[in-house]
């Protein structure tokens, strides 16, 4: 068996169908726990994406190497198939590697998928991204995690600085590259694709974020007809964090049905 180009954080139930969990940008595989626990009965893989926590950071960091890395993974674990859980960045990976390779995707799971994204805000955001982000001590970060994951249970915000915080370069910092944030956000200016006709997909923006437009949901549902669903969820954009419970219900009719 090959080894994984990623690391993967493995959880459910190992002879349950399989599910291939995609982080967004500043995050990792272990962020998926909530919906692991409450959905014990898939088999979960939850990839560090390159470029994050402990996967390899180099580069290239566009779609098409991140889809390859994906498959890869499938691969390494002996998964023919498997159903695929994108959020945010991972939207965007997940719908390419539906596309590159649909023979091995059995449903798509778009959580308030990042994709066709204006390129103004694109460049503006990564100029953003360039600047440093780091912390004298952990109670500042996590302090600053608390701050923009709002509405995210403390006891979420804590299993992320445990998960996801480490000293490097004399100060604490998330575990992942800021260069690759850069050229995600370029990524995701790309232009939008749509899944492949014929695959079962369900997509839940956030009603309190803008990543989802309405004009990409109607080439959605143009590809897709009745193979679409389309829940929107009235939370902020970690809507997997911040309501766990009912993702995981819509999840679970999605995935176990």
């Amino acid at each position: 068996m090959p080894d994984a180009p990623l690391h993967v954080h493995l959880a459910g139930d190992p002879d349950g169908p399989p599910v291939l969990a995609l982080h967004g940008v500043t995050g990792h595989g272990l962020r998926f726990r909530p919906l692991t626990e409450a959905l014990p009965g898939l088999r979960w893989l939850g990839v560090d994406l390159r470029g994050h926590g402990r996967s390899p950071w180099v580069p290239p960091w566009n779609l098409e190497q991140h889809v390859a890395d994906a498959l890869g993974v499938l691969d390494a674990h002996g998964i023919d198939r498997a159903a695929v859980v994108g959020h945010s960045f991972g939207g965007a990976i997940a719908t390419h590697l539906a596309r590159t390779a649909p023979e091995r995707v059995t449903r798509l799971v778009l959580l308030d998928p990042a994709i066709g994204l204006d390129p103004q805000d694109m460049l503006e955001t990564a100029e953003e991204s360039r600047e440093d982000e780091s912390f004298p001590d952990r109670a500042a970060a996590r302090a600053a995690k608390a701050e923009s994951w709002a509405d995210v249970p403390a006891e979420l915000v804590d299993a992320e600085v445990d998960a996801h915080l480490e000293q490097r370069d004399g100060a604490w910092r998330w575990r992942y590259s800021r260069a690759t944030l850069v050229a995600a956000w370029g990524e995701m200016a790309r232009e939008a694709v749509v899944p492949p006709t014929g695959l079962r997909t369900l997509i839940m923006p956030a009603t309190g974020a803008d990543f989802v437009s309405e004009k990409w949901l109607e080439a959605c549902r143009a590809e897709l007809g009745a193979d679409l669903t389309v829940t929107p969820v009235d939370t902020g954009h970690m809507l997997y964090l911040e309501r766990t419970a009912e993702v995981a219900e819509h999840l679970r009719g999605f995935l176990e049905g």
